[in-house]
C-alpha cells in the first residue's frame, strides 16, 4: 500500500454566505419595530451612519418661525393650575369639559401604563388603616402572588421567613383577599371562587355546594350526576353552574405585565381609493438613515488621513451601503409580496373571511420571481393593514380541501361555516364531529370527522358533552 501526499485541482460549486448576504436576510426577517432596534444599534456601532428626516429642513425652518412667536406660546401652555385642580374636583359638567377636554390639558388623562397587579394591591394596602406589622406581611404576601393572582407560597413559609405567627400571616391574607379584584390572594381554585362568592354577596346554597364539592364533576360536564347525588333537577344545577360561569378564575390577568406588551405595528397597509386598492409599505416607524457627510469627506482627501484610518472609514462606509440597500430591498420585497397577496386574495378583501382561497408560498413565490424562503421570511411577524382589519401576512396562506366541484376551499372558509353550523344547533341536542361533517358534506365539502374535531379545536369549541343544555 502506498502512502504519500498528492496535490489536486477540482472545480467545485457552492454557496458561500457573505456578511451582507446574511444582513440582506436579517434585515428581510425583521419587523417594522425589529428594524427600527436594528437600526439603533447599527447606528451606535457604525459612525458613518446618520438619522435622516425628508421633512429635517421644514422642522428647522419652523423651529426658527416660531423662535419669535414663543412668548405667544408660552402664555397659551401657561396654566393656571389652581384652577386646573378647582377646576377638576368639580362632579358636574361645568367649566372643566368647555375648557380642559377642549384644549386638551387634561392631565389625568395622560397615562404611561397600565398598573400592574402588585402596584393596584399596594395602593389598596397603603390606604388601609393597618398596623406596620401587618402591612409588613402583607406586602411580602403581594410579592408572592403570580400574574393569575393565586398566592404561591404557604403561610408556614411566610411565618417561618418573617419570624411571625401562622395567625397574623393568616389575618394579613385575609386583608388581601378583601381587596380587588375579588378572588386575588387565594391559594386554589376552590378558594378563588368562595371568595369571589362572599364578596358578590351570592345568596344560593346549591351554587356553594358546587364550589365545595362538585368543581371536578362540573369541569367534566357531569350535570345529571350532580343532580342525581343532590336530588335537585337538572336545569337547577345548569342555573348554579351558570351563575358559576361568571366567576373569574383567573381574577389577575385583567392587570398589565409591563415585560408581556406587545405592541402591534402594520408593515404594510392597504387602502381602498376608488375601488382599487393601493399598497404602501409602513416606513414611518423605522427612522431614516444615510451616510454622514463627514466621514465621507475624509475618502475624498488622499492626504487627510493616514492609512489606518482611511481603512477604517472604508470598512465602515461599505456597512453603511450595505445595510441602506438590504432595506431598500426589504422595502421593494415586502411591496411586491404584498401586491401578490391582495390580487390572489381580493375577493377576502372585498367580502371577508368566507372567500379567502387556499394559498402556499409556492404560489406566491411563482408568481413574484423569488424563492419560497424569501417568501417566507418577507412574511414572518409582518402584519398587514387591511379593509377586514390589522391581519398577519401569514393568515393570507391557508390550505385547503376540495369539494364536489373538484374546486378547493380555504380552511378558514371553512370553520366559519362550522361556526355558524354549531352557533345554530340546539342545545339541548348539540352535533356531535360526525353529524357536523354529514352536513358540510351536503353543503359539497368533503371533510372527515378528524378534520372536523381538529377545527373545532382551533376555534376553542367544546366538545359535545360540554356544550349540552338542559
Amino acid at each position: 500500500m502506498r502512502m504519500g501526499y498528492e496535490l489536486n485541482i477540482a472545480q467545485t460549486q457552492k454557496l458561500i454566505m457573505t456578511p451582507e448576504l446574511r444582513q440582506a436576510i436579517t434585515v428581510l426577517q425583521l419587523s417594522s419595530l425589529e428594524l427600527t432596534r436594528y437600526i439603533e444599534q447599527q447606528l451606535q456601532e457604525n459612525p458613518l451612519l446618520e438619522l435622516y428626516d425628508d421633512d429635517g429642513e421644514k422642522n428647522l425652518e419652523f423651529l426658527d418661525k416660531d423662535k419669535g412667536d414663543e412668548s405667544g406660546d408660552k402664555k397659551e401652555y401657561d396654566l393656571d393650575w389652581e384652577l386646573y385642580f378647582q377646576d377638576s374636583s368639580d362632579l358636574g359638567l361645568g367649566y372643566r369639559e368647555r375648557k380642559w377636554e377642549q384644549a386638551e390639558y387634561n392631565y389625568e388623562n395622560f397615562i404611561t401604563r397600565a398598573l400592574t397587579l402588585a402596584e393596584h394591591l399596594l395602593c389598596q394596602l397603603h390606604l388601609n388603616p393597618c398596623a406596620n406589622r401587618e402591612r409588613l406581611i402583607a406586602e411580602y404576601l403581594i410579592g408572592n402572588i403570580d400574574e393569575k393572582g393565586y398566592l404561591r407560597v404557604s403561610l408556614e413559609e411566610v411565618a417561618g421567613r418573617l419570624r411571625v405567627s401562622q395567625i397574623e400571616a393568616a389575618r394579613a391574607l385575609l386583608l388581601i383577599q378583601s381587596f380587588d379584584p375579588p378572588g386575588v390572594g387565594a391559594r386554589n381554585l376552590q378558594e378563588c371562587l368562595m371568595i369571589q362568592y362572599s364578596a358578590l354577596g351570592i345568596d344560593n346554597e346549591l351554587v356553594k355546594c358546587l364550589i365545595e364539592n362538585y368543581l371536578e364533576f362540573l369541569a367534566r360536564g357531569k350535570i345529571i350526576r350532580i343532580a342525581h347525588e343532590l336530588g335537585v333537577t337538572v336545569q337547577e344545577v345548569q342555573g348554579a353552574a351558570d351563575i358559576l360561569k361568571t366567576f373569574d378564575p383567573k381574577p389577575g390577568r385583567n392587570f398589565s405585565d409591563p415585560s408581556n406588551n406587545r405592541y402591534i405595528v402594520p408593515d404594510v397597509i392597504v387602502k381602498k381609493v376608488d375601488g382599487e386598492y393601493i399598497i404602501l409599505v409602513n416606513d414611518m416607524v423605522a427612522p431614516g438613515i444615510r451616510i454622514n457627510s463627514t466621514y465621507r469627506s475624509v475618502l475624498a482627501k488622499e492626504k487627510s488621513c493616514d492609512s489606518q484610518t482611511r481603512r477604517f472609514v472604508e470598512t465602515k462606509l461599505n456597512a453603511a451601503v450595505w445595510l441602506i440597500k438590504s432595506i431598500e430591498q426589504r422595502r421593494l420585497t415586502l411591496y411586491k409580496v404584498a401586491n401578490c397577496l391582495v390580487d390572489m386574495q381580493r375577493d377576502f378583501l372585498d367580502y371577508g373571511i368566507k372567500y379567502l382561497k387556499p394559498l402556499n408560498l409556492k404560489n406566491v413565490a411563482e408568481e413574484v420571481g423569488l424563492h419560497e424562503s424569501t417568501i417566507s421570511r418577507a412574511t414572518a411577524n409582518k402584519y398587514i393593514q387591511t379593509p377586514q382589519g390589522i391581519l398577519e401576512m401569514r393568515h393570507f396562506f391557508c390550505t385547503g380541501l376540495s369539494n364536489v366541484a373538484g374546486t378547493s376551499i380555504s380552511s378558514g372558509c371553512i370553520k366559519e361555516m362550522l361556526q355558524e353550523i354549531i352557533a345554530g344547533e340546539d342545545c339541548r341536542v348539540p352535533l356531535n364531529d360526525q353529524k357536523i361533517s354529514d352536513l358540510l358534506r351536503q353543503k359539497g365539502i368533503k371533510i372527515s370527522r378528524r378534520t372536523v374535531a381538529k377545527y373545532r379545536s382551533e376555534l376553542n369549541i367544546p366538545a359535545i358533552g360540554k356544550r349540552i343544555r338542559y
